[in-house]
Formats: C-alpha cells, structure tokens, sequence
C-alpha cells in the first residue's frame, strides 16, 4: 500500500487485532463469524482496555477496515455465514514478527521491549530482546508511513514504552498509557515480576478454556 493509511479508531484497532490473533493462534476456526468475531473483541485476557462491544459496532469497523483495504469479506465455497479476515499482510509487506508486535500493540496498547518480547510468543518467537527491538525499529523507519513510535519515557517509570502509529498520533497514543503500569514501578521488582507472571499463567489458562469451548460449539454442529 503505497498510501498512507488514515488514522483508525479505538473499535477498528481493536477488530484488525482480533482479527489478526486469530488467525495466527486459531487457524482452523479463522476467519471469523460476526458472532466469533464479537467474541475476539470483547476477551476479558491478553486486551487492555478490556472493551464491551456488540455487532452494530464490530460490523462498523468492518466496514472502515474493508474501506481501508485492511479487511474483506470471505466467501468460500464451503462457508454458510458470513466470515471476516484481516488483509493486513496484504495492505503492508511485513515480517512474521512484525505481524506478531502489532497485533500485540492492537490488542494492549503501549508496551515496553520486554512486554513485547514476552506477549508475542505464543504467535511468533523472538530469541533476544535486541531480536525484538531491531523488528521495532524496522516498523518505527517504515516509509512513507512508520507504524510503530518509542514514547518518551514517564516520570516514575524505568523502561520506555512503544505503541503503533495507527490510531493517529504519538501523543494521542502516549495519552492513552495504562496508569497501572505507572504505579506497578514502585513495588520491588520481585513482587513486579511475580505478579506478571501469575497474571500470565492466568491469561493463559483462559486461552486454553475459550479454545476448549470454541471446539466444543465446532464439535456439535455436527451432532
């Protein structure tokens, strides 16, 4: 896509993210249902801010991301609903784990080197932080239109953070920054450290019973 993209709102970020997660976590449910879509969008795991959407606004953003050429309608032969998927790879020509860093910046919004390289695994493995940091830095030169931006550090922080450049300008998107995130720098590291790791394991076991029902629903369809 040689033309800028214009900027997205909140609702078609968080659809392109969907979209693009489930296709690379959940192949063989993708793409998407109106209703699975809907579903995507409103996890309670691995979304900050956790959003409450319903299909007049999913189909909404739909439509700005087709206008776009960043999403289409899928028509297969076999498919008896309607069914959605991102054409962002289309639109951009990306690296794997360049999908993988924006689709993570879609779905939680500004995060640091390390947030990154941690939340990207289950999609795509980053074998070094400075592995992850040079896919950063190629979004980040992209031309004519960088996708990614390092903010400025915060007061009371101790790493930078980074976020996509889709939802329009850096300062809207630096605004955006999860005050939690600023408070959890003032307990100690341990207990930082420990607490990602059981919110993690926490997130990960509600992965695995979406998908647990996701296959049951699949499953009795044919019952």
């Amino acid at each position: 896509m040689d033309d800028p993209i214009p900027p997205l709102d909140p609702v078609a970020v968080r659809v392109l993210g969907a979209l693009v997660e489930k296709q690379l976590t959940t192949p063989d449910y993708y793409p998407l249902t109106l209703n699975a879509l809907v579903n995507a969008c409103n996890q309670l795991t691995a979304r900050e801010p956790v959003m409450d959407l319903d299909e007049t606004a999913v189909l909404r953003a739909i439509g700005v991301l087709r206008e776009h050429r960043l999403a289409t309608l899928f028509a297969g032969a076999e498919s008896r609903v309607a069914k959605y998927k991102h054409t962002l790879t289309d639109a951009l020509l990306l690296t794997p784990g360049e999908v993988a860093l924006l689709c993570v910046l879609f779905l939680r919004g500004p995060q640091t080197l390390g947030e990154l390289r941690t939340r990207t695994e289950r999609i795509f493995r980053f074998d070094t932080l400075p592995e992850t940091e040079a896919a950063l830095a190629a979004l980040a030169e992209r031309q004519p239109q960088p996708l990614v931006a390092k903010l400025p550090r915060a007061p009371g922080t101790k790493e930078a953070r980074y976020t996509h450049l889709f939802g329009g300008p850096v300062e809207t998107a630096a605004s955006s920054a999860p005050l939690a995130a600023v408070a959890a720098t003032s307990a100690p590291a341990a207990a930082d450290r420990l607490a990602q790791l059981e919110t993690e394991t926490a997130a990960l076991r509600a992965e695995l019973a979406e998908l647990k029902a996701e296959f049951a629903r699949f499953r009795a369809q044919f019952d």
